[in-house]
């Protein structure tokens, strides 16, 4: 399966292996993915999956993880802080 969405008409790769790392890390060790994926309204084995980069998530599911962890959407995606 693959882990990254190749580059198509000049639009940035999304590293999804990096962006289940990301996901992971928020959850820390002190969560389980079950809890998690209560507080973002998923099931376990769909979180298991994006933490696996085995899935790209949804809007819905980005905006829900910004919202429930105070992480920004590009910050999720890229691990980069938007510049002001």
């Amino acid at each position: 399966m693959e882990t990254s969405r190749r580059k198509s008409r000049g639009k940035a790769e999304l590293d999804l292996r990096s962006l289940g790392r990301r996901i992971r890390e928020l959850r820390g060790f002190n969560m389980t993915q079950q809890e998690f994926a209560l507080r973002i309204g998923v099931a376990q084995s769909h979180l298991s999956a994006l933490e696996r980069g085995e899935r790209e998530p949804g809007a819905a599911v980005l905006l829900a993880i910004s919202r429930e962890f105070g992480k920004s959407v590009d910050w999720i995606l890229t691990g980069q802080v938007p510049k002001k």
